[in-house]
């Protein structure tokens, strides 16, 4: 491969999945998929690779559920050990041009990343950083910093409606009902 062939800009990665260990002996892997439905990262292609010189473009030959989880075979990746040394612990992205845009009352985790976390009167509880599921609902994480009200890191309960009451992705906001203290 020439340098700069098959390979993403990080501006452009946006992180879709984790390879997280080898599977079987022919050179599979687990995978974890950020993406909902699980089975939507084989729609999604190509996937680039986070390797030690940025993201490279790896051809996935077959993908399918294997229990509760994914697995996929990388094109090239012919065994268990090499499986092992070069796929597993790396991030799977895709361009952020291929995701389709959200529908109407949808938004994906990745556009509240960044936006500022306020209570209805005002109050700022800092930056929502990371998203993350749950068995009962899913959980924003907010961080606090110079901005806010104090440097607490905050688990909200994504409850639309009950908890998060306004998101305004113009203005870079969201209002969450919720108890500063908790």
């Amino acid at each position: 491969m020439r340098a700069g062939e098959g390979m993403l800009p990080d501006e452009d990665a946006l992180v879709i999945g984790r390879v997280v260990a080898a599977y079987g002996i022919k050179g599979w892997v687990k995978v974890q998929s950020f993406t909902d439905p699980k089975e939507n990262i084989f729609l999604y292609q190509p996937w680039y690779l986070r390797g030690p010189d940025g993201w490279e473009s790896v051809r996935l030959t077959k993908g399918r559920p294997q229990g509760k989880g994914l697995v996929a075979s990388i094109d090239g990746c012919a065994d268990r050990t090499q499986a092992e040394t070069t796929q597993v612990g790396r991030d799977i992205a895709v361009p952020k041009g291929v995701i389709p845009p959200a529908g109407e009352d949808e938004i994906y985790w990745r556009d509240l990343i960044g936006l500022r976390v306020k209570l209805p009167d005002g109050r700022d509880l800092g930056e929502l950083r990371q998203m993350f599921e749950t068995g009962a609902n899913d959980v924003a994480v907010v961080q606090g910093d110079a901005q806010s009200m104090d440097r607490r890191e905050r688990l909200i309960p994504w409850l639309p409606e009950q908890v998060i009451s306004d998101i305004d992705l113009a203005a870079g906001t969201l209002v969450a009902d919720w108890d500063p203290e908790f």
